[in-house]
């Protein structure tokens, strides 16, 4: 069985290609016991999980969350031989791109207009780039000082949602309205394989238009 972090394999059928971005809450890291590690119990595995049972082997998603990530970053280029947004994209063949960040830039004392700036930039080349961009906010922060700081960088996706006319996945205000929300958080950001089960719901119900609508342009 194919994994989600796995690219489509030649010779499958798979006809739509997810890509998700994004840093340690996309990759799937949860903690337990003071040791932190990715979990295949995560938002985009329980995604693909989703849509294969809808659409079948039609449908491949991609994990390409990256721990300790920012969409400055991703829109730079990470070194390493991972190139520039613009360069990677146009490399890519996904239609869609998930793309998930907040958190991280929340912990690096990024300014939410140097977040705005980057996530517009990212949306605005997967436009250009033919792509459908979908943006997620991140899931709030058990703590509150922490978490009202993130807030102002969940103001800034759903700005930019609204700027570029692209789809938002709001996590943040969906989980925020969860009761006990807090006890399905691993540690300080990382939820558990519960919590990344419901987040992959609500990118269910946003994804799966976009996949239908891809499928019929298709057939």
């Amino acid at each position: 069985m194919q994994r989600a972090n796995e690219p489509p394999r030649a010779g499958t059928s798979a006809q739509v290609v997810v890509e998700a971005y994004g840093d340690s809450t996309t990759l799937g890291i949860s903690c337990s016991e003071g040791h932190c590690f990715p979990r295949p119990q995560n938002a985009v595995a329980y995604l693909q999980d989703a849509l294969h049972a809808s659409f079948g082997e039609r449908v491949s998603v991609v994990n390409l969350g990256v721990g300790g990530t920012m969409a400055y970053q991703l829109r730079d280029g990470m070194g390493r031989g991972v190139p520039p947004w613009a360069q990677r994209l146009a490399a890519s063949n996904a239609q869609i791109v998930t793309i998930n960040y907040g958190i991280n830039e929340v912990m690096h004392n990024q300014t939410p207009e140097q977040f705005y700036e980057a996530e517009t930039a990212l949306v605005k080349t997967a436009l250009a780039l033919g792509k459908e961009p979908v943006l997620q906010t991140s899931n709030p922060m058990p703590d509150g000082r922490l978490n009202a700081r993130l807030g102002a960088m969940v103001a800034m996706t759903r700005r930019v949602a609204a700027e570029q006319h692209v789809p938002l996945v709001d996590q943040y205000a969906y989980i925020e309205a969860l009761p006990g929300w807090q006890t399905m958080m691993s540690d300080g950001a990382h939820p558990k394989p519960e919590l990344y089960r419901l987040k992959a719901e609500q990118d269910f119900r946003v994804v799966d238009p976009l996949v239908q609508r891809l499928l019929a342009g298709s057939s």
